[in-house]
């Protein structure tokens, strides 16, 4: 597996102010990674280091084989999109990506045909000639996403690809990130919101106060927070509970599995991997109508490697800019 982004001991200060201390990561050719932390973590810092716009003080970053002093040689392997990026409404979609191409020196011979896939990679190829000032949000973002395409990057950079989209919008995006991901591109972002990078991520970095806490496979984070499973069967009409709650104390393979509701729903913890076992015994003992199985969430991965004792779902809302 190649590795396009190698980061070493990366240490940057401002001042008197230590934005990162000695972080290290690495991300293969082909993987959508994702970068979180509260303010002030050192995301901000660490992916001005992997556009370029600045050097480490101490340490190395390597984008595409490229160190820091490669300057505009490594930033042409890479495509970066700004959270705030913007385009002049009365131009097309057509036109802006037509500019782009020109600005960052796509042939003449072949701008033509790359602003025609390109729209057509980010869903616009039916909005191409309509002006910008008729676009949605989203189809701004996708916009912008183009312009990052047109040199057919090695490595993308994305800052907080969604915000501000409504669930359409963040829909047709995810929609667009995962097909790029399939074409062997490196893909990076950084996001508050945790279900996006549990969505498109396969692997994160969690940063606390400038340094790495936790990186590995989602699901794995994920999963490393929680042994517990629930699940939460809701009965067929006027079904009597007691012979599930009967079957699940007498489970042998799961003998640690507890009900921790003996009415409708039904609602049983256990170990995680065992949920098929108790899904079975209580379907045999009596008619279900429904279940649910609640899985460990990212977030509450990302609760604890921040330290955070809040329940998860505030520490979410906050680094979705929201209200809990």
């Amino acid at each position: 597996m190649t590795t396009m982004i190698d980061v070493t001991n990366v240490r940057q200060t401002y001042g008197s102010v230590t934005a990162l201390d000695g972080v290290s990561l690495s991300v293969d050719r082909g993987e959508t990674f994702g970068l979180v932390g509260t303010n002030g973590a050192g995301k901000t810092t660490l992916f001005r280091l992997l556009v370029g716009h600045e050097t480490p003080d101490e340490g190395a970053v390597q984008v595409a084989g490229f160190g820091a002093d490669a300057g505009v040689e490594r930033r042409r392997h890479v495509g970066f999109l700004p959270e705030d990026a913007g385009f002049e409404p009365r131009l097309t979609g057509r036109e802006v990506l037509t500019y782009y191409a020109r600005l960052r020196d796509v042939p003449a011979d072949e701008r033509e045909h790359r602003v025609r896939r390109v729209l057509a990679t980010v869903g616009l190829a039916d909005a191409a000639d309509r002006e910008v000032a008729g676009y949605s949000n989203g189809m701004t973002r996708r916009l912008g996403l183009g312009t990052t395409l047109l040199t057919r990057p090695d490595v993308l950079l994305l800052d907080e690809p969604t915000a501000g989209l409504d669930p359409e919008g963040v829909a047709d995006f995810h929609d667009v990130v995962r097909s790029i991901a399939e074409t062997d591109m490196t893909v990076v972002l950084t996001s508050h919101d945790l279900r996006e990078v549990e969505a498109l991520c396969d692997r994160a970095t969690i940063l606390r106060d400038g340094h790495e806490v936790a990186t590995g496979p989602v699901e794995e984070l994920r999963n490393s927070v929680a042994a517990e499973t629930t699940v939460t069967c809701r009965l067929a009409s006027d079904a009597d509970p007691a012979p599930a709650v009967e079957a699940v104390a007498d489970l042998e393979s799961v003998p640690s599995a507890s009900v921790e509701q003996a009415d409708d729903p039904l609602v049983v913890t256990c170990p995680r991997g065992d949920e098929g076992a108790v899904l079975d015994a209580i379907r045999e003992a009596v008619d279900v109508a429904a279940f649910e199985v609640s899985a460990p969430e990212f977030a509450d991965a990302f609760r604890q490697h921040v330290a955070d004792d809040r329940p998860a779902n505030e520490v979410f809302a906050e680094n979705r800019g929201e209200a809990a």
